[in-house]
């Protein structure tokens, strides 16, 4: 066993994402989003060269030498499969290792909404999921090929810098290339693929205006293709694509992109109040009649007003899925207000919240004037959150009287209010 495999080891048991061995630091972890350090000495370079030298075959030992710095895929028998790169730095030698799932998640055990299996149904398009490094969109696209893999019976051929979760054949015949070994370059992959019978093409990363506009000409002659950028929403994401051609072809390109994107799936992973995990946030786009007239006709910055309006069939702005982690109570005011795209919502609630009545306070409120004169105070309140259900821990009740421990059925708080004045009639 190599000696990294122990950090390695160590890394999975605590359930970390990521392992950093630096020269002059221990070997630290990324869990939940923060990095930790083992208790270890610090890792001295010689030591350091060692361990990461070990694991490196004879190419990628010249490789290193001649460029310096090195991706590859790392697999410790097992213990975990890796997405790895080696860098030189001031101290020497450093390596980080992205510990990939043994088990490809479901879009159901991820907790994804039922409108991503529905996107999933188009024969062809352009389907994109997109989100900083780091935020689960290697995940997300295995758990959506998986689904594919399944439920289909179709040539699959994957692009991808490294291979990192192996699909297996299931009902589709899967072909997997990996950037550096088995291909040049995305590009050259791609257009190999076009001529390789595929029905649904994974582009690990759409770097370059070829990748791109061989991804957009794939959509668009019968092929599902599925891709990633490195954008925070759905509207960067189209504007991004445009950006990258030439002003004489960004027409041309609009009226193809209208025409062959199907969907946008933008995500983030927010630290969860309890500060023991994460949870994934996301933007979700379908392209409707409508929004491809928007791409058409250069008016993207219309697109999220246009998202609003198509709720019912499954869109979400970033920040309405932040507003409904918040009010469940999964993630801090804090982390709401860092990633929220309009802040001023979030301040607004933590406001409110801080001069409500908390329950102690209400049930000791003996005066029926006084309680009618809470309830009035709170009535927008009231009515808001009876018709958004989401009563939070600590618990926001649907009459937004804030309780600070405990839970409390939401039955049983609107029945003692309307007890105390039958009057009053919340929207139910």
């Amino acid at each position: 066993m190599a000696e990294v495999d122990k950090f390695l080891r160590m890394a999975k048991q605590l359930g970390a994402s990521d392992l950093h061995l630096c020269c002059g630091a221990p070997p630290t972890v990324r869990l939940h989003g923060v990095l930790k350090r083992f208790k270890y000495h610090d890792l001295t370079p010689e030591e350091n060269e060692r361990m990461i030298m070990e694991i490196l075959t004879p190419k990628q030992k010249d490789e290193f030498k001649q460029k310096w710095e090195l991706d590859l895929s790392y697999d410790a028998a097992g213990i975990a499969r890796c997405r790895s790169n080696v860098c030189k730095q001031r101290r020497g030698m450093d390596a980080t290792f992205r510990l990939i799932p043994d088990k490809i998640a479901t879009l159901d055990e991820l907790g994804f909404p039922p409108v991503i299996k529905k996107m999933l149904e188009y024969r062809q398009g352009l389907i994109l999921v997109t989100g900083q490094a780091g935020c689960g969109k290697t995940t997300t696209l295995a758990a959506m090929v998986d689904h594919l893999n399944i439920n289909r019976r179709d040539h699959i051929i994957t692009l991808e810098d490294p291979i990192e979760i192996i699909q297996k054949p299931k009902g589709c015949h899967v072909i997997q290339r990996e950037v550096g070994i088995h291909t040049k370059s995305f590009a050259r992959a791609l257009r190999a693929a076009l001529r390789e019978d595929p029905d649904i093409i994974l582009v690990g990363e759409m770097r370059d205006l070829e990748t791109i506009s061989l991804a957009i000409t794939a959509a668009e002659t019968g092929h599902l293709v599925l891709g990633t950028l490195h954008t925070t929403n759905a509207a960067r994401t189209i504007g991004r694509i445009l950006d990258v051609f030439p002003p004489g072809q960004q027409g041309q390109i609009r009226a193809m992109v209208s025409e062959s994107l199907r969907g946008i799936v933008s995500q983030q992973l927010l630290p969860t109040g309890d500060g023991k995990g994460r949870v994934v946030c996301m933007e979700i786009l379908l392209v409707t009649p409508a929004i491809s007239n928007l791409i058409r006709e250069d008016r993207c910055f219309r697109i999220p007003s246009q998202m609003q309006t198509g709720v019912k069939l499954g869109m979400q702005l970033m920040d309405d899925h932040i507003l409904a982690l918040f009010n469940r109570g999964i993630i801090s005011t804090e982390t709401a207000l860092e990633r929220a795209v309009d802040r001023t919502k979030f301040t607004q609630i933590d406001e409110m919240r801080k001069e409500m009545i908390n329950w102690d306070e209400f049930k000791e409120l003996d005066d029926k004037r006084k309680i009618k004169a809470c309830y009035k105070r709170n009535a927008v309140q009231w009515d808001r959150k009876i018709k958004a259900h989401t009563p939070i821990n600590p618990v926001t009740i649907p009459v937004n009287f804030y309780i600070p421990h405990g839970k409390l059925p939401v039955d049983e708080i609107l029945a003692e209010l309307i007890r105390l004045f039958p009057d009053a009639k919340p929207v139910q």
